[in-house]
C-alpha cells in the first residue's frame, strides 16, 4: 500500500432494506432547565433516533404526524449482476475498500480492502460453509489535518488509487458537517439512500453509521457472500470518506444450531475501529474525537448494566470530556430510548432507565440511533416528546457550525437533492447553561 499527500483546503439519514417498517426522528424535551431531544430517522434498514439534549431555535415541518405515505411493500432486493456490486477488473483486483478514523484525534485513518485469492497481512474467518476473502487492514498514522491524502491498494496491474481529506484539527469552533445513514441493506431503495446521500449539496464530510449493515442474516444460513456484495456496493463512498461503524442486531450473526456461537463474527473480522485508543476492550464501543466533536458508540446488544464494562468504560469516559475542545458531546447507538412507532416499542427502555440519567447529567447534545425504520421528531399530537414523524427513506445531516449551534436536516429520497423535509437548529446545551450561569 502507498500513499501520498498534497495539502487542500478541501478538509445523512435513510436507507432501506426488506421490511415493511418505517423509519423515524423524534425530538424528546425534558427537564426545567434544559431541553432535551431525540432524532430518529430511517428508511427501511435505516432508522436514525437521535436522543438530542440541545436547546431549538427554529425548525421546519410539522408539529404532528406527516401526511406522506410510502408502499406497504417490501423493498426488493437489487440483483446480484447489478453494476453496484460488480467486481473491478484485474487479477486479484483489491475491491470492498473501506476506510474509517484510525486513532482518537483524526491524524489516523483504518483502510480496509479484500482481495479473493492471495494473502498479505490479512484477516481470514470461516462461517459454516463460508470462507472469507482475504481481508487486509492498515494504519496510516501522524498524517496532517485537513490535508488531502492519495492512497493506493493492492499490487502490480490490480492496484487501485483512492483518496480522502482528513478532519480539521481538533478545536472548540471547528465547523464539520455528519452524515448519518443507518440500517441501509442493499435493495433499490438502499441505492436510492446513497445515491441521495452522495448527491446531497449539504457535503457530508463524515458518516456516522448507526448500525445494521449487509443484513447477510436474513438470508439462508446468513449468507455470507451478501457481506461481499454489500461491501462492494458501498465502496463508492466508504473509500473516500470514513464511516464510523456501530454494530447492532442484524451484525449479531449468532446461529449456533450450525456452530456459530460467537456473536458478531463476521462484522468484527471486516470492520476494525479504533477502540483501544479510547481504553475499551471491545471494538463494539467506544469514542473518537473528530472537529470539534466528541463521539461515543454504544453497543444496545452488548451486557450494559452496572456490572459490565461497557458501563464501566461510560462512566469513566463521560466526566473526561472536555467541552472546551470539543464542545458537541454526540452518542451514536443502534436502539432508540424513545419511538412512538408499534414496530419494536420500548426496545431500549432498560437502556434508557440506565444510561439516560448520564446523558442529561453530562450534557450529551444529540443521541442518533437506529432500528424501528421510521423517521420521528417528537410534541403533540403523539405524546408530549413527539413532534413530526413519517415513513420516509432517506439520510440525514448534521452540521456543526460553531461551539454553539448546529442545524440538522432530515432529506427525503423522494425528493430533489437541496430539498429539507424537516430541519432544526440547535444551541449546545453545555454553553448554552455556561453562558446562562455567567451572566
Amino acid at each position: 500500500m502507498s500513499l501520498s499527500n498534497t495539502h487542500s483546503n478541501v478538509c445523512q439519514c435513510s436507507s432501506n432494506y426488506n421490511n415493511t417498517d418505517s423509519c423515524y426522528v423524534n425530538l424528546r424535551f425534558a427537564g426545567s432547565n434544559m431541553a432535551m431531544s431525540w432524532v430518529g430517522f430511517g428508511s427501511f434498514y435505516l432508522l436514525l433516533a437521535g436522543l438530542i439534549i440541545g436547546a431549538l431555535r427554529s425548525c421546519n415541518g410539522g408539529i404532528s404526524s406527516s401526511s406522506y405515505s410510502r408502499s406497504s411493500g417490501i423493498s426488493d432486493d437489487m440483483p446480484l449482476n447489478s453494476d453496484v456490486f460488480a467486481l473491478p477488473p484485474g487479477y486479484n483486483s483489491p475491491q470492498q475498500v473501506h476506510i474509517t478514523q484510525g486513532d482518537n484525534e483524526g491524524r489516523g485513518v483504518i483502510v480496509s480492502w479484500v482481495t479473493p485469492n492471495e494473502p498479505g497481512s490479512i484477516v481470514t474467518y470461516k462461517y459454516y460453509n463460508y470462507s472469507s476473502p482475504y481481508i487486509h487492514h492498515c494504519t496510516i498514522k501522524n498524517l496532517e489535518y485537513n490535508t488531502k491524502c492519495f492512497y493506493e491498494v493492492g499490487t502490480g496491474d490490480a492496484t487501485r488509487r483512492f483518496w480522502f481529506t482528513t478532519p480539521p484539527e481538533v478545536g472548540p469552533d471547528v465547523p464539520y458537517t455528519f452524515g448519518l445513514i443507518g440500517d441501509l441493506g442493499q435493495t433499490f431503495d438502499s441505492n436510492r439512500t446513497l445515491t441521495h446521500y452522495e448527491s446531497n449539496p449539504i457535503k457530508g464530510q463524515t458518516v456516522l453509521f448507526v448500525g445494521d449493515l449487509s443484513y447477510a442474516d436474513k438470508y439462508p444460513l446468513h449468507d455470507k457472500n451478501r457481506w461481499d456484495t454489500w461491501g462492494r456496493f458501498v465502496e463508492r463512498n466508504v473509500a473516500y470518506q470514513p464511516w464510523i461503524w456501530n454494530a447492532r442486531n442484524h451484525e449479531i450473526d449468532f446461529l449456533p444450531e450450525y456452530g456459530e456461537g460467537e456473536p458478531f463474527k463476521p462484522y468484527t473480522h471486516r470492520y476494525f475501529v479504533p477502540y483501544e485508543a479510547s481504553g475499551t476492550t471491545s471494538p463494539l464501543w467506544y469514542s473518537i474525537k473528530r472537529a470539534s466533536a466528541y463521539i461515543i458508540v454504544l453497543s444496545s446488544y452488548s451486557a450494559y448494566g452496572k456490572s459490565t464494562p461497557q458501563y464501566k468504560w461510560l462512566m469513566k469516559e463521560l466526566p473526561k470530556v472536555n467541552r472546551s475542545k470539543t464542545p458537541w458531546l454526540i452518542v451514536v447507538m443502534h436502539c432508540p430510548l424513545y419511538s412512538t412507532y408499534v414496530h419494536r416499542y420500548m426496545e431500549g427502555e432498560t437502556m434508557r432507565v440506565m444510561y439516560e440519567q448520564y446523558f442529561v447529567q453530562y450534557k450529551v447534545d444529540v443521541v442518533f440511533a437506529g432500528h424501528v425504520h421510521a423517521y420521528e421528531r417528537t410534541v403533540n399530537p403523539q405524546p408530549k416528546y413527539s413532534a413530526f414523524r413519517e415513513p420516509s427513506y432517506g439520510h440525514a445531516t448534521f452540521e456543526i457550525k460553531n461551539r454553539n449551534t448546529a442545524y440538522y436536516a432530515w432529506h427525503r429520497n423522494q425528493d430533489g437533492y437541496s430539498v429539507e423535509a424537516d430541519s432544526v437548529w440547535f444551541h449546545n446545551l453545555y454553553w448554552k447553561s455556561s453562558s446562562v450561569a455567567s451572566i
